[in-house]
């Protein structure tokens, strides 16, 4: 999917060599997650349509921006509440 020889894939899995910031961004985009998470910076799996939602929200306007935030904490608060009851 990236292009690469198993082998040199074998080399990255066993900590042998890293493999260029180029290649590590098109492994993380293969498996659906974020470089930071490929690179052990997180430990919090991001999906990639979480992501693209994310990004999609980003480019909308201010006012537009702040309903789509009102929606989202309206609904993190009531789950919220209710796995406290």
């Amino acid at each position: 999917m990236v292009g690469a020889h198993g082998a040199v894939i074998g080399r990255y899995e066993r900590d042998e060599v890293k493999p260029s910031i180029e290649m590590a961004t098109q492994l993380a985009e293969a498996l659906e997650v974020s470089l930071d998470y490929l690179v052990g910076a997180t430990d919090t799996l991001l999906e990639s349509s979480i992501v693209n939602r994310i990004l999609d929200i980003q480019k909308l306007k201010d006012t537009d921006k702040q309903h789509v935030f009102a929606l989202l904490d309206a609904l993190l608060k009531q789950t919220k509440m209710q796995a406290i009851l």
